[in-house]
């Protein structure tokens, strides 16, 4: 199935909504709700993408040979305004396995967007993310669905055990990461994993925002979500280009955790001690 989005974040054309992205157009959102009335896979996996084709078939590959039998899932390929053949290379997957979707931005505007559109698109007891360009394993997903099945947790997030980048891309993440928990107040070991997954119903109620998808576990923790950790494989890009460099993600980043730090000084606590039971629960108990 193939779904074209107006994306909801960041760029002037996709205004950022402040809370939770909806869709402007009718037809998508008929579609969203025809979707929704179906069966609900296990695990909704979201990948976004920007020029990413020649690593479409190996992901598509790698996510069946670690998820199945085991796990019933479905696929989301957001196509980030890619202008490489990565459309083409979408909706081809998307024609040959009904557990491919694609769904596609009618320009660039990012990859907290683009995650974004598919949480609110999924249809998954459970949502995952995963980068397109195979440096994370899908065959992780398998324990870290299980650590959240026994655990009772809201998200496990993985940490990169060895990470396989060039030293400059190790050494400034080691210290984004360091400030992030610094500024946040939080004690995430490896924030730029994209190796996540969420229960759907916890993830969803998050606000949206552009960058958020650099902060949905700190999110989560301070929203009273329990949030775990698990290591993960690394791997070397095998094709394409990183989208990211030194430069260009770190101002960007750092408003964006002045943001994150803003939002926790204006979280309000419940302070409910006690609730009394709605009518004839106490009967049935006994």
């Amino acid at each position: 199935m193939s779904i074209t989005a107006h994306n909801p974040l960041s760029d002037p054309r996709c205004p950022d909504l402040g809370g939770y992205p909806r869709l402007r157009d009718k037809a998508v959102r008929a579609a969203v709700d025809s979707d929704a009335a179906g069966p609900r896979p296990r695990l909704s996996l979201i990948a976004p993408v920007y020029n990413e084709v020649d690593n479409l078939q190996r992901l598509a590959d790698q996510v069946r040979e670690a998820l199945e039998p085991g796990i019933d899932y479905e696929l989301l390929l957001v196509d980030d305004g890619s202008v490489d053949g990565s459309t083409a290379g979408i909706e081809a997957l998307a024609a040959s396995d009904p557990r491919v979707r694609g769904i596609f931005f009618e320009h660039n505007c990012g990859q907290s967007a683009a995650t974004a559109a598919g949480i609110r698109l999924s249809r998954g007891e459970l949502v995952a993310t995963i980068d397109a360009d195979l440096q994370n394993d899908p065959k992780d997903l398998p324990a870290m669905v299980e650590l959240l099945d026994r655990s009772g947790a809201d998200s496990v997030v993985g940490y990169r055990l060895k990470r396989r980048d060039s030293l400059v891309r190790r050494i400034s993440s080691r210290l984004a990461n360091g400030i992030r928990n610094w500024i946040s107040r939080d004690s995430i070991r490896d924030t730029g994993c994209s190796l996540k997954v969420f229960r759907a119903e916890a993830v969803r109620s998050l606000p949206f925002f552009n960058g958020v998808h650099r902060f949905l576990p700190t999110l989560l923790r301070y929203h009273g979500f329990e949030v775990l950790e698990h290591p993960v494989d690394h791997h070397p890009r095998v094709a394409g280009v990183s989208k990211y460099g030194v430069r260009n993600r770190a101002l960007r980043a750092f408003l964006d955790l002045l943001a994150v730090r803003w939002m926790r000084s204006r979280i309000v606590e419940l302070p409910v001690g006690r609730v009394t039971p709605p009518h004839g629960a106490g009967s049935e108990a006994r």
